[in-house]
């Protein structure tokens, strides 16, 4: 399904494919996770800021709670580490069922416990049960992050802007100026192009994802949900159709 890759030449349309819908997926993610509780969920700068203004006015408790969120996007992209990028550098294939499998449970989760109630009303201000939401998407996107930058060497991210906004902007000053030297003219135009779809995939994501969440609420996580059901039998087919990791 993935290809690990080490230079932008290898581009693919299965591969541009997967890069675009999990953009898109991350997206919808990350607007559930704003509209159910308030919080972006794979904005770890963001959540180390509400630790810092938490506990500088006396919130201790709150502040432990924005602490913990990241670390289990930490723990994701660990979880992924374990299952997808030790078996890369070890010549093993990599177990993208599995963590996609993974994404797919979390996401399935958290739509079936919120129509249940379990998080309180939709939309309402974050209370102590909505830390086990933030937690199961961060634990989603680390997964996803984490898989995505192993199986393409950390050419592309998918569950933020920030890194891939970065990059865009100084690939167009490479293009513009003829300083595209450490790889082909090519291969930066192609960059870059990648780099907007992603982004323009992943504001499509939250803006297609956030009509649905306004008018379903908790089942709008159906859509990364579906996403990831797509994107698990997409996989299954090619790891147990005999293609290596090195096709795309």
């Amino acid at each position: 399904m993935f290809s690990y890759q080490q230079t932008l030449s290898h581009y693919s349309k299965s591969n541009v494919a997967i890069w675009l819908s999990m953009a898109f997926q991350a997206g919808a993610i990350n607007t559930g996770g704003y509209l159910s509780c308030h919080r972006f969920v794979s904005h770890v700068t963001g959540f180390g800021t509400l630790v810092g203004a938490e506990a500088a006015s006396g919130k201790i408790t709150p502040a432990l709670g924005m602490m913990a969120v990241p670390g289990f996007f930490i723990g994701g992209t660990m979880l992924s580490a374990f299952l997808v990028d030790r078996r890369i550098q070890t010549g093993r294939r990599p177990l993208y069922p599995v963590v996609l499998f993974l994404i797919l449970s979390l996401t399935l989760s958290v739509t079936i416990a919120g129509k249940l109630g379990y998080f309180g009303e939709f939309g309402a201000p974050i209370v102590a049960k909505d830390y086990l939401l933030l937690a199961a998407l961060c634990l989603a996107c680390g997964i996803q992050n984490g898989t995505v930058t192993s199986a393409f060497g950390a050419i592309i991210r998918t569950t933020h802007l920030t890194g891939i906004t970065t990059d865009l902007g100084i690939g167009v000053v490479r293009i513009l100026t003829g300083t595209h030297k450490i790889q082909p003219r090519t291969n930066e135009i192609r960059a870059n192009w990648m780099r907007a779809g992603i982004i323009t995939f992943f504001m499509l994501g939250s803006f297609l994802s956030a009509y649905v969440y306004l008018h379903a609420e908790y089942w709008g996580f159906l859509i990364p949900c579906s996403i990831a059901t797509i994107l698990f039998f997409w996989s299954l087919v090619h790891f147990f159709g005999g293609r290596t990791d090195k096709t795309s």
